[in-house]
């Protein structure tokens, strides 16, 4: 009986593996190789490449790009229905009576294929259709060796469980997302403030950028690897008529991420723009540089871009009396880690020793590496608006979905890691809840702590005055 292994095994030391290997061209079938390697093929054969017989198993990296990829041509509760179709077919499982020797050895590795699937894609069997071809097909393979039902009951169990715990996530990011959306504060009222400031929260730099990479980790791992795919989804170039998930993209956790992205950049703005007097602000921009230049040891880069993406607001860069007071060389270094010459040169460099120090890793401390998010998601377009998904022949462009899946599979083994430090609750509630102000608002706490300079800002002082205060 295989092995089941986790899905982090098609990794290799030095990322995912895009090496696959055959023992031979298919000569009917149409897959085409290329110094070893499969470059394109029809669909039609690459789902009969996906599918198990009694002497073979398709590899554990091909089994994730085609599963990862497939979605672009065809829904899963269609290619699982295919690939039930077939097994039926080739293996006569439909025949009055079983070769039950033969169904030995191609049930145990059914099975596998099925909870590799279950385990990469759990999202997939949130419908009911998938489930039952599940169910349909242990009902032909059962009475050949009733261990199988034993298998089947522990890969759904295992399902059960994993879909639940991230329905449960999911729905304590919507409530999040409700209560932030109550609490949206578009004016700065001295007396008295708005909210609690971060300080009277958390005035210790390591501990709130370990906070925050637990809201990281924790968000990260609800984003199955499809929703890469599927948030880049267009009408098939061989189907016209529609495309697939046309009716919803479910993307929704990383859309999630992208809006805790952004709400953490207001976040910072809010803190620096709210305290009324030059020495408070300068102390709290202090206080996110520490923060920032933890979340890069960390390995947080996310965050570190976000506190960075809040310091460069321009209602908070133009408080210039207040970065008068401030120390900025640390901030300056910070910067220039992130900076976008070069299609962020310094960053991608930095990344690939974060990548290479988890490989290496002896703790999660260190198998830590949070990508800056925005910029995953805008490679991993640009690669699938760069290259066509099938080819003139109508073939299936499968060396580029390698790529695809070197990528997100890369994603996926980090977002597995365990956040190390101990949660804090009221910290993590505080990043989730506490107000923050609108871009209006955060401009109109500006000009009051320090005085528009030109005629310009003076104008949209006293309208922002007029529209949030009601003054003139």
């Amino acid at each position: 009986m295989p092995q089941t292994l986790s899905s982090t095994s098609m990794f290799t030391p030095c990322g995912f593996s895009p090496h696959l290997h055959a023992a031979k061209e298919d000569d009917q079938g149409g897959l085409i190789f290329q110094d070893g390697n499969l470059a394109s093929a029809s669909l039609d054969a690459l789902i009969q490449h996906l599918i198990p017989t009694t002497d073979y198993y398709p590899e554990k990296a091909y089994i994730f790009t085609f599963l990862l990829s497939s979605r672009l041509f065809i829904e899963p509760h269609e290619l699982l229905s295919r690939v039930c179709h077939k097994c039926v077919e080739q293996q006569r499982l439909d025949d009055p009576v079983l070769d039950k020797a033969r169904i030995r050895k191609f049930g145990p590795k059914l099975l596998q294929l099925l909870t590799e699937w279950t385990e990469t894609f759990p999202y997939d069997f949130q419908e009911e259709r998938m489930i039952g071809h599940l169910k349909d097909m242990i009902d032909r393979i059962a009475p050949c060796d009733e261990a199988y039902w034993k298998r089947m009951n522990q890969l759904l169990q295992a399902l059960n469980q994993k879909l639940a715990t991230l329905s449960h996530g999911q729905e304590g990011i919507v409530k999040i997302n409700a209560a932030v959306s109550d609490k949206l504060v578009a004016f700065k009222s001295k007396p008295p403030s708005i909210q609690r400031e971060i300080l009277t929260v958390c005035s210790d730099p390591y501990t709130l950028a370990q906070q925050l990479t637990h809201v990281e980790l924790e968000r990260l791992s609800h984003i199955g690897p499809e929703e890469f795919v599927q948030a880049f989804v267009h009408k098939d170039s061989l189907d016209s008529t529609k495309s697939c998930f046309n009716e919803q993209k479910k993307t929704s956790n990383l859309e999630a991420y992208v809006k805790w992205f952004n709400r953490l950049c207001y976040l910072v703005a809010t803190e620096i723009c709210m305290p009324a007097k030059k020495k408070q602000r300068a102390q709290v921009v202090e206080f996110f540089i520490d923060v920032a230049r933890e979340c890069f040891n960390i390995g947080n880069f996310n965050s570190l871009m976000a506190i960075i993406s809040g310091m460069n607001m321009s209602p908070v860069s133009r408080l210039k009396k207040t970065w008068s007071k401030v120390k900025t060389a640390k901030f300056f270094i910070l910067e220039h880690q992130m900076d976008p010459t070069g299609n962020f040169y310094n960053y991608r460099t930095a990344l690939r020793g974060a990548a290479h120090r988890s490989l290496t890793a002896h703790s999660n401390r260190e198998k830590i590496v949070i990508p800056f998010f925005s910029l995953l998601i805008k490679d991993i377009y640009f690669l699938n608006e760069g290259c066509a998904n099938r080819l003139p022949n109508g073939h299936v462009n499968f060396e580029k979905f390698l790529e695809l899946a070197k990528q997100v599979g890369e994603f996926i083994t980090w977002k597995q890691v365990e956040c190390p430090f101990e949660q804090d609750h009221n910290i993590i509630h505080y990043l989730h809840t506490a107000p923050i102000f609108t871009e209006d608002g955060l401009y109109l706490a500006s000009y009051e702590s320090e005085s528009p300079e030109n005629q310009i800002e003076k104008e949209r002082w006293k309208s922002l005055r007029s529209t949030i205060l009601g003054k003139t």
